[in-house]
């Protein structure tokens, strides 16, 4: 018998009943805990989890938005996804994120696009840079996050510091990255790792502060038969902010197939104390 693998255990999610037919039951998983909460990664694609088990669901995902309200409390969870409104084509969907005994209201918000993709005239118009897997060095580990050991992820650029001497001149973070075991890309994975790059503020400065994601947004450009082809291979993601100021700042992110091809873009932006 094959064991489920932790990603998808960490996803798990049933149904809560025939009352509460938009509803799912899912609890945080300790694989993927970060210092005070569950990997924001997880929590996205919980959200989007919910979306692909609803029997309305058309299409694929094209965009979602995950709107980080709280930090969610170990335990139990439930997740809701209704379709608000739905044309020829596409869909949009609103979920949120609840847990008993917070009466302040929902830990996660979301809204998401899923669409029925027609073959059309398409062009990577964003390159891969020109860079491979024999070029990355060791395997990168944070010691403090138990979901960092879910993942092989491999830098080729940006390395979190060695010294955090304030030093800190460039934002940009080139790696590889993959499901540890391997697994199958599919987009809750690759919604997910759009979120595994540590906070560019301490790459910019040198400086490890406080921080954290209050809003990302992932575009998918890819359908389920591109994600299929990547296989359990490595992911090439880039990240960089644009802008630090007041206590935010916003970050990039791209991810690639080893074949080059522009599977996801996202855009988050992050908390940071001084």
């Amino acid at each position: 018998m094959t064991s489920m693998h932790s990603f998808d255990d960490a996803l798990r999610l049933e149904a809560a009943g025939a009352d509460r037919p938009d509803t799912w039951l899912g609890h945080s998983s300790p694989a993927y805990w970060n210092m005070v909460g569950p990997f924001g990664g997880t929590t996205a694609a919980t959200a989007l989890r919910a979306i692909l088990l609803h029997p309305a669901l058309l299409g694929e995902p094209v965009a979602l938005t995950v709107n980080y309200a709280a930090a969610m409390a170990e335990g139990p969870f439930s997740v809701t996804a209704r379709p608000a409104r739905t044309n020829r084509s596409t869909q949009h969907w609103t979920v949120e994120l609840s847990q008993e005994g917070d009466a302040a209201g929902a830990v996660m918000t979301a809204t998401a696009v899923t669409a029925v993709r027609r073959e059309t005239w398409s062009q990577n118009d964003t390159p891969m840079p020109a860079v491979t897997l024999a070029d990355a060095s060791g395997r990168l580990r944070f010691s403090t996050s138990a979901w960092t050991n879910r993942y092989d992820m491999r830098p080729v650029l940006g390395a979190i510091p060695k010294v955090w001497d304030g030093s800190g001149e460039d934002s940009l973070t080139q790696l590889w990255v993959r499901d540890d075991p391997p697994r199958p890309l599919d987009f809750p994975a690759l919604a997910a790792m759009s979120d595994v790059f540590y906070p560019r503020v301490w790459l910019r400065r040198a400086t490890r502060v406080p921080a954290g994601t209050v809003s990302i947004t992932t575009y998918f450009h890819a359908d389920s038969r591109q994600l299929a082809e990547c296989g359990d291979g490595f992911v090439l993601g880039q990240a960089r902010a644009q802008a630090f100021r007041n206590g935010f700042f916003d970050q990039t992110a791209q991810l690639w197939s080893e074949a080059g091809v522009l599977l996801a873009t996202s855009t988050q932006v992050v908390y940071y104390k001084e």
